[in-house]
């Protein structure tokens, strides 16, 4: 169980894991997904596999479901060649944060997006970090075909009946050269500021100490609601991806957002250990939750963090109104009749979140 529960708040938290109707193929992608980010060293079968459940998938799924997806791979140090040339040859709303900041794409593949793409992919590349030569050149060719291209309504001169120009030949090819090495210059200046990307949303900020309290007021007191609502104002989300992350029963996704949030190093093994008591057990000098801590980089958590926010935030409609799965004004469902039939008395309820992630 997630917590040391009742069986009510148990099933409350499992209700955040089923799809909604008509998105059963945006919930298996994002499931496969998360299934192949979780593998730090996948073998060659795994890539293998994961290509092939991974293009009908997307190709499948809605355009919001399709970012989310782009974006968490986007964070994956190894991705299969064809998923990659797949999401980089998609519409620059959806590939853009995949082609700026994947690190998993091969020199290979981005030539062959550039040869194959517009002005706004070529545009998404030249944001990259650590542009290799090769691609640098095609940048600057992609670049001198679509702006500098010669025009259809100037005539060009006859070489082969004025063989004496090419005696004069050599001060335009040297301002050409010039030319050249000016774009080249300014694309590699252009990929090592890699500070304005394309579609990236606001920068993650610390959390204050308003909402420290709140996450440990509530998180003591076991009110699950009230920390996933302080969670997402911190966060600056929406409340479903609070939810979310509170949904992962290891505790990493939460570890990883307080670490983003930069949370006082004191109080994350307390609040950790009070929402997820399985982190108590010992493990080598310390518990599982310092050891959890201590795995997780700061720099790297911050960046993930962002790539769930801007995922969250360019979401497509989302509800007029959020009704949280855990309200208690939340409407009927015919999907929690196993709950209703089986949950003890109200005072025993109330009890149970009364208790709720205490020791």
């Amino acid at each position: 169980m997630l917590l040391h529960l009742g069986f009510v708040v148990t099933n409350r938290f499992r209700e955040l894991e089923r799809p909604q109707t008509g998105r059963l193929k945006d919930v298996v992608l994002m499931a496969t997904v998360t299934g192949f980010e979780s593998l730090r060293v996948p073998r060659k079968s795994d890539l293998k596999q994961f290509a092939e459940l991974f293009e009908p998938l997307f190709l499948s799924s809605s355009n919001e479901a399709r970012r989310q997806a782009a974006a968490a791979l986007s964070q994956c140090g190894h991705v299969p060649e064809s998923v990659a040339l797949l999401i980089g040859s998609m519409p620059i709303s959806i590939a853009a944060i995949f082609l700026t900041r994947s690190k998993a794409i091969p020199d290979r593949t981005l030539l062959s997006i550039l040869r194959q793409q517009g002005p706004a992919h070529a545009n998404a590349i030249a944001h990259r970090e650590n542009l290799s030569p090769s691609v640098v050149e095609a940048l600057v060719e992609h670049h001198q075909f679509t702006a500098a291209g010669p025009r259809s309504d100037v005539p060009q001169p006859d070489t082969a009946a004025s063989p004496p120009a090419a005696a004069t030949d050599d001060h335009p090819s040297s301002e050409r050269a010039a030319r050249e090495n000016k774009l080249r210059e300014d694309i590699r200046a252009l990929a090592r500021a890699g500070s304005k990307l394309l579609y990236d949303g606001p920068r993650l900020q610390p959390i204050d100490e308003l909402h420290q309290a709140l996450l440990m007021r509530f998180a003591r007191s076991g009110e699950a609601v009230l920390f996933a609502t302080a969670l997402a104002d911190a966060l600056g989300a929406s409340p479903a991806l609070a939810e979310r992350i509170l949904l992962d029963v290891s505790g990493q996704q939460l570890a990883v957002t307080l670490l983003a949030l930069d949370f006082p190093d004191r109080d994350l093994v307390p609040l950790l250990l009070a929402l997820y008591p399985d982190l108590s057990d010992r493990l080598g000098s310390g518990n599982r939750a310092e050891a959890l801590i201590r795995s997780i980089e700061r720099r790297a958590s911050v960046e993930r963090v962002e790539s769930w926010l801007r995922a969250d935030g360019q979401g497509a409609a989302r509800p007029v109104r959020h009704e949280a799965h855990l309200a208690e004004n939340r409407p009927s469902d015919a999907r929690r009749q196993e709950i209703r039939t089986t949950a003890s008395p109200t005072a025993n309820a109330a009890q149970s979140k009364r208790n709720f992630g205490r020791n």
